[in-house]
């Protein structure tokens, strides 16, 4: 078999993604095209610009791709293990840089504030995860826990965990957190009743829970804004 002919490489300068990332800078680019500088090489059947238009159309986008384990990726033609690892890498960079551009604000105002701190982090899980952030008593971040994976249910919520942990932390209050894999952050009645016995909870310890936001697939819904904290 004669060697793969449309190589990034054999392009022209001015067409080629890297080159004109360098010249133009990266906001002029396709998603096609930064995801095929992050794959770098293709194979004797594809150049690194077909295998990315590939998986973005097979997993609809950048969004979808994020969701896919990295054992998935591996079975992808073209897609070994570096391959795949270099595509979680750069997806785990964009959530940690927006989660550094809203922590840097001095303080989490609203909780919009809380939500984009988060959506990218929780929006399209397959499985409820329940989180804490532990703030200071100007609402500056100072950690961000899980606190357990599965249905949200009185049952499995520890306050007593949410209590110990922001003695240790010295925090002042508490933000919290939990995803709905169907997309619908309208909160149940189960998520209702565990808000009420965590912010009982922690009353008596002088902690205080700011908000519960339930994160949708788009949108986000929270307790605090409804009034019903």
């Amino acid at each position: 078999m004669g060697e793969y002919l449309s190589r990034i490489k054999d392009w022209p300068s001015t067409e080629r993604p890297r080159e004109r990332l360098v010249q133009h800078g990266p906001h002029i680019l396709s998603d096609s095209e930064l995801l095929g500088i992050i794959l770098r090489t293709g194979d004797r059947k594809k150049s690194a610009m077909d295998l990315a238009r590939h998986l973005l159309q097979k997993y609809g986008g950048l969004r979808g791709l994020d969701t896919q384990p990295a054992e998935v990726l591996c079975n992808e033609y073209g897609i070994g293990p570096a391959k795949a690892a270099q595509i979680k890498a750069a997806l785990e960079l964009a959530k940690r840089l927006v989660q550094q551009q809203w922590s840097s604000k001095e303080k989490l105002n609203t909780s919009e504030d809380a939500y984009h701190y988060m959506r990218l982090r929780m929006r399209d899980l397959s499985r409820e995860e329940f989180r804490a952030l532990f703030l200071t008593s100007a609402n500056e971040i100072i950690a961000d826990k899980i606190l357990f994976e599965g249905s949200l249910r009185e049952s499995v919520v520890s306050p007593r965990e949410i209590i110990l942990t922001a003695l240790q932390l010295t925090a002042a209050a508490v933000i919290l957190l939990h995803n709905h894999p169907s997309g619908n952050p309208t909160p149940s009645r189960e998520d209702k009743l565990v808000t009420d016995k965590i912010v009982k909870a922690c009353r008596y310890a002088d902690i205080q829970v700011l908000d519960h936001i339930v994160i949708g697939r788009d949108d986000y819904f929270s307790f605090a804004d409804e009034g019903i904290l």
